[in-house]
């Protein structure tokens, strides 16, 4: 029973050491495999990341508007020495520009005004930007009009009446926030980019409690879908960057692997086989790369038999070259004997 379990036995632990041996290798393979695609998921993302920080312009900005005017005059009403001016920078930090080039946008001044006696008979009145380069060249201005939305006397007794209790705490105020579009579509020159505007207020009597200039993009072609689909847009760019990079690493593997899908043709040429002094015959071959000459080929003296063999365009086979063997072997065996006959002479 023994002697019968003992080959059993012994094939179980082939059986068992070849698939133990497989396994480590399927997991080594799976676990390379899924490093490298864990690797090519990442670059996807940061490509697809880098793409869309670089493409994809700021959406809005905005940027509180400080009014100053001269105080050097003399005046007995109410009216301002100048037209109220404010100087915007268009840069943010100080260094990186607020509108891409080529870009459209909409630019619009929002003005909280107090619905004082003076606003509500000021009536209409002027809001002038001019935008301008780095060396103070005026690429564009634009100017337009705006007053305080109407209310007669008995809606602002009812307002008053009603919210007299937020009037009253401090919650709310009497007051308007006037938005005045300056740009419905502006566009940043490449090469002159504006980098800063120039606000004026064009009426010496207007009363302002803050300004607030905005600035928004509006997107079209693929702007338009990766600002209005991010999830969608995300997941077709770094699909595609990993397919790319995928079979990109899948030809540079092939091409290591087997030198490629086509590989060239392998070209060899043998040169006929020289037969040297000693007998020993040489052979050389041309490969397809071009390589060095394996071994030299020699000049060796023909026989009468090689001779007119050497002669024929056809390449000598294994049969010849050892007919041509046996001859120099001949002729050296005959050399040596009629040596030794001469010294044997000699010493008679």
């Amino acid at each position: 029973m023994g002697a019968a379990m003992g080959p059993l036995l012994l094939w179980l632990q082939d059986v068992a050491a070849v698939t133990l041996l497989r396994a480590r290798r399927t997991l080594l393979r799976a676990a390379i495999l899924f490093c490298v695609l864990v690797l090519l998921l990442w670059v996807s993302i940061f490509l697809y990341g880098s793409f869309y920080y670089s493409y994809m312009p700021s959406v809005s900005f905005s940027t509180p508007v400080h009014f100053y005017y001269r105080t050097d005059c003399d005046v007995s009403d109410s009216a301002l020495c100048s037209f109220p001016m404010a100087n915007v920078s268009l840069l943010k930090n100080g260094r990186d520009q607020v509108m891409m080039p080529g870009q459209a946008y909409r630019i619009s001044l929002e003005l909280e005004m107090p619905e004082s006696p003076v606003n509500e008979q000021l009536g209409m009145f002027m809001v002038k930007m001019s935008c301008y380069t780095t060396d103070g060249t005026v690429v564009q201005s634009v100017s337009r009009s705006t007053m305080l939305h109407y209310r007669s006397n008995l809606l602002q007794t009812m307002s008053t009446l009603l919210f007299s209790p937020l009037l009253l705490t401090g919650v709310s105020e009497q007051k308007q926030l006037i938005e005045v579009e300056l740009f419905p579509d502006f566009k940043s020159n490449l090469y002159q980019p504006a980098v800063g505007a120039v606000i004026e207020i064009q009426s010496r009597r207007v009363q302002i409690y803050s300004a607030q200039l905005r600035i928004h993009a509006f997107f079209t072609g693929i702007r338009y879908l990766l600002h209005n689909f991010p999830v969608m847009s995300a997941i077709v760019g770094v699909a595609s960057n990993f397919t790319f990079l995928s079979v990109t690493v899948l030809f540079s593997y092939l091409q290591f692997i087997w030198g490629g899908l086509y590989p060239p043709e392998q070209v060899r040429v043998k040169v006929r086989p020289s037969v040297s002094e000693e007998g020993r015959s040489t052979e050389t071959y041309y490969g397809g790369d071009n390589s060095e000459l394996a071994d030299p080929p020699q000049r060796t003296k023909q026989t009468s038999r090689n001779k007119g063999e050497l002669d024929t365009p056809s390449a000598i086979g294994t049969e010849d070259l050892n007919h041509l063997q046996e001859d120099e072997a001949g002729k050296n065996m005959n050399l040596k004997h009629k040596k030794n006959r001469i010294r044997q002479l000699w010493a008679l």
